[in-house]
């Protein structure tokens, strides 16, 4: 895993790394297994509160690497035995993963997780890193970064979860324009159309900032927000409403939110007393 993809944590916050940079972090098969293994090594870690995922070298990932076209290229390998393709029987058809097939896990994962996820892109995100990042709560992209739904360029769909990425991201005919034609767009062009949060001059900083600042609040919340934007396009309002107040009453009079509470009141203390005494 170590070769593929790199975790470092400290203070709740887990620093992701793929570093695969002589191949610009392309997705092989063992990329695809180190992603899966971190994503279970991250939900196992109750001390993570928020995590960073970013890309060692020129990249933060350049898509499918092309020795795996082989692979998809051979009959033998694309269906299950005893059913062909159009029975439903195909390779990619069985969920490995709950819901998922393992290259849809290496972008789904992210969005699973507990808790916060930021993904900081640098150089290019294209076809299969496109969605990976797209698992991401947040995106920071730094200037020049270049992005693409490049599954058309090889004849194929986006099939790591793009289309249930994007849907929530980006305008219809947008995600449409995009995957039909393949092309390669901006990043000024990906936070106007919802895929980028902010441009960065050092988006790795920037997300470990943010993550630093997710890590000093209430952990109990932060995981109740996430669960709560992840159902959200899958409820009636009803539903809605009525999730936000379970979870609201999960959290309120709670040990952390207490200290919250607390610290907030003790900040303000301090604000004023500074104030008064002429400090600063």
């Amino acid at each position: 895993m170590k070769d593929r993809v790199e975790i470092n944590v400290s203070a709740g916050v887990a620093d992701v790394r793929l570093v695969r940079a002589d191949k610009m972090n392309a997705l092989d098969n063992r990329m695809f297994d180190a992603l899966a293994q971190a994503g279970e090594r991250l939900a196992a870690m109750k001390e993570v509160r928020a995590i960073v995922l970013s890309g060692e070298g020129r990249a933060f990932c350049a898509g499918l690497d092309m020795a795996n076209f082989a692979g998809m290229l051979d009959p033998d390998k694309s269906s299950v035995a005893g059913q062909s393709v159009d029975q439903g029987g195909g390779r990619l058809s069985k969920r490995t993963w709950g819901i998922a097939n393992d290259p849809q896990r290496a972008a789904w994962l992210w969005r699973e997780l507990p808790v916060p996820v930021i993904a900081a892109v640098h150089g290019v995100a294209f076809g299969g890193g496109f969605q990976v990042c797209l698992g991401a709560d947040i995106r920071y992209a730094a200037p020049g970064t270049r992005f693409s739904v490049m599954e058309i360029k090889w004849g194929l769909v986006p099939d790591m979860a793009g289309t249930q990425l994007m849907r929530g991201l980006a305008r219809d005919d947008i995600i449409r324009e995009l995957t039909y034609t393949g092309r390669i767009f901006s990043v000024e062009e990906a936070r106007e159309y919802g895929f980028v949060t902010r441009i960065a001059d050092d988006p790795r900083a920037l997300a470990l900032d943010t993550a630093r600042e997710i890590a000093a609040r209430n952990p109990d919340a932060m995981r109740a927000s996430k669960r709560l934007f992840n159902a959200a396009h899958d409820l009636s309002p009803a539903e809605g409403l009525l999730m936000e107040s379970q979870e609201q009453d999960l959290i309120i009079g709670r040990p952390n939110q207490v200290e919250a509470v607390m610290a907030e009141f003790f900040e303000a203390w301090v604000g004023e007393l500074v104030e008064m005494v002429g400090f600063g």
